[in-house]
């Protein structure tokens, strides 16, 4: 059995979904960096790699470049994790919230999901080893 495609039946869901988020994240970013920057560099920089991270999941599921998949979801899910993590306990450092803080509560906590939809799809849909 072969490979099913990663952007087909659900997959197409899971793909519109990141390609949302990876509008979503790119604009929030780079409003952001461009209108004050200065105010939270890190935040706004987190933002842009998200917005980064969004773009290459995006692009690998469409177009069934598993590894960089593969890549992209274990990324998103550290970044989310870590992010999260930081913007709970440390707050001072996000003085303005990203797409990823707070587990992602300011887009109802889906980049907290979405990244474990991507890993199971990419395994639900690997090639078959009968």
């Amino acid at each position: 059995m072969s490979d099913r495609s990663t952007s087909s039946g659900p997959g197409r869901v899971l793909v519109a979904v990141y390609a949302v988020f990876a509008l979503s994240a790119t604009a929030r970013s780079a409003v952001q960096i461009a209108t004050d920057f200065d105010a939270a560099r890190l935040a706004y920089s987190l933002s842009a790699v998200s917005a980064v991270v969004y773009i290459v999941a995006t692009i690998a599921l469409a177009r069934g470049i598993r590894p960089l998949a593969w890549a992209a979801c274990t990324v998103e899910a550290v970044g989310v994790f870590v992010v999260g993590t930081i913007s709970l306990t440390a707050p001072e450092h996000f003085p303005d919230a990203t797409v990823w803080s707070d587990y992602g509560q300011g887009y109802g906590f889906v980049p907290a999901v979405l990244p474990f939809l991507g890993l199971m799809w990419l395994w639900r849909t690997r090639e078959s080893r009968e």
